[in-house]
């Protein structure tokens, strides 16, 4: 352990990986197993007393993280760069530091973003896959058209209120988003929605997925699901698409210490080798 609260101190960064299955989310919730609190627990081995990390984003319950953000106060006599290895060596396997660095004092893991990036994916093949399941929704029972939620989501770059997408116990007193990318493409069996915003609503990411699946699949059209969330109907947005589909991809700021390789593109997406006519792989 080190020395007492009262010696000098660092801000320290951090690059965080975690896979949210057994995770109540990012915050600290008591008698629920949360990412925040085994940091918590494992700075506070090293530093000898307790440490508050702030990330850049609340997760929540079963939400994977490709490259969440946060910060620490550090005693000075460890080098910034250290703190990622020294914290793997005591964190369990479904957390990962990918890498730490000095900030300045003013630096913020939440304040000091100017964005966060989400993906959500999907996985379109009737059989199901037991190496897809962990981070995907299975969604086989009728085609979706990649092209008409493209549609949907277009309108949604912008500020917007956006409480159609917003559940409740939200402490957050107003529902204004400013949207700033909105993305559907299709890789094969595999169709990823990509949203960019300066903050996000609570549940917002899970809610637009599951009613963007409507659209997909022929159910609601594109001008009735902007008509939808443009005139605030939260009772018709029924059903939240399932967690482990979802992933905070990273993190942007005006001023990170980080390479691009640490953060920009880190959750890997899945790619299914094709087959030919006669059932054979193609080379």
């Amino acid at each position: 352990m080190l020395a007492n609260s009262s010696q000098p101190t660092q801000r320290v960064a951090l690059v965080i990986q975690y896979l949210g299955t057994h995770f109540h989310g990012w915050q600290w919730q008591p008698n629920h197993r949360t990412v925040q609190e085994e940091i918590e627990q494992a700075l506070q081995s090293v530093i000898g007393y307790p440490v508050r990390i702030h990330g850049a984003g609340r997760t929540d319950t079963g939400v994977h993280a490709a490259a969440q953000v946060a910060h620490f106060e550090a005693p000075e006599q460890v080098p910034p760069h250290r703190w990622a290895d020294i914290l793997n060596s005591r964190l369990p396997a479904d957390i990962l530091i990918r890498a730490s660095a000095s900030v300045g004092s003013s630096w913020h893991a939440r304040f000091s973003a100017i964005w966060r990036r989400y993906r959500y994916l999907l996985y379109t093949e009737a059989c199901p896959n037991l190496f897809v399941r962990p981070f995907s929704w299975h969604y086989y029972h009728k085609p979706l058209d990649e092209s008409l939620m493209q549609e949907a989501l277009t309108p949604l770059v912008g500020r917007h209120h956006l409480a159609a997408f917003h559940r409740a116990g939200s402490k957050r007193p107003h529902s204004w988003v400013d949207l700033q990318a909105a993305e559907c493409r299709r890789s094969g069996s595999f169709i990823s929605i990509e949203v960019q915003a300066s903050g996000f609503l609570y549940g917002m990411m899970r809610l637009l997925v599951g009613l963007l699946v409507q659209v997909g699949r022929g159910a609601r059209s594109p001008s009735s699901f902007t008509e939808l969330w443009a005139s605030q109907r939260r009772d018709e947005v029924k059903y939240a698409a399932p967690p482990q589909g979802l992933c905070l991809l990273r993190v942007g700021y005006p001023d990170f210490p980080f390479s691009q390789e640490i953060w920009y593109e880190t959750q890997p997406m899945f790619v299914f080798p094709s087959l030919t006519s006669s059932g054979s792989i193609a080379m």
